[in-house]
């Protein structure tokens, strides 16, 4: 099992903007070894069994399902649309959806790198949820139910990070 680290948003980050109006926003990372294009980490990560198995409760719960040929489409942005979300932005590193309440969104980005031992890529996984700022100037609240959930929401975005990133170690080691 690799580390998952809770860590900043990188300055390039499409998920910045709501960081910056006052949402809560958090980012993890890891990093593996050789070249993962942002397409294969897309699908790595909604195919996982983890994120499968979301997929599959989001059909039940909100009757849009999603299947893997969807991640697929959606990772080779041929897709605007996968499950419950939306994307809003994307560029040739990152993606950001919102979902389709418009109160949070779900963001990933891929970061290579040269290094002396070879190529490796940190994978990012971060959210975010709420309003901008209040009239105060302080961060706004979390909507509920995120705000009941925003221990398990950790724990969950860690795993969903650590699924991706397992998933990717074992291509390249079948590489």
């Amino acid at each position: 099992m690799k580390t998952i680290h809770a860590c900043a948003l990188p300055a390039e980050s499409l998920l910045a903007r709501y960081r910056d109006a006052g949402s809560f926003t958090d980012c993890y990372s890891t990093t593996v070894p050789g070249t993962v294009e942002q397409a294969e980490y897309v699908r790595a990560f909604y195919c996982s069994r983890l994120f499968r198995l979301e997929r599959l409760l989001i059909g039940l719960a909100l009757r849009r399902s999603s299947s893997d040929q969807d991640a697929s489409a959606l990772a080779q942005g041929t897709a605007d649309r996968f499950a419950a979300w939306t994307v809003e932005a994307r560029n040739e590193n990152q993606l950001l959806l919102a979902d389709f309440t418009g109160k949070t969104r779900s963001w990933l980005m891929s970061a290579r790198r040269a290094g002396p031992d070879g190529p490796t890529t940190t994978l990012y996984f971060g959210s975010a949820a709420g309003g901008g700022p209040t009239e105060s100037g302080k961060a706004g609240r979390l909507p509920f139910p995120f705000s009941a959930l925003v221990g398990f929401h950790g724990a969950y975005s860690r795993a969903l990070l650590r699924a991706a990133g397992a998933s990717l170690r074992a291509n390249a080691a079948r590489a």
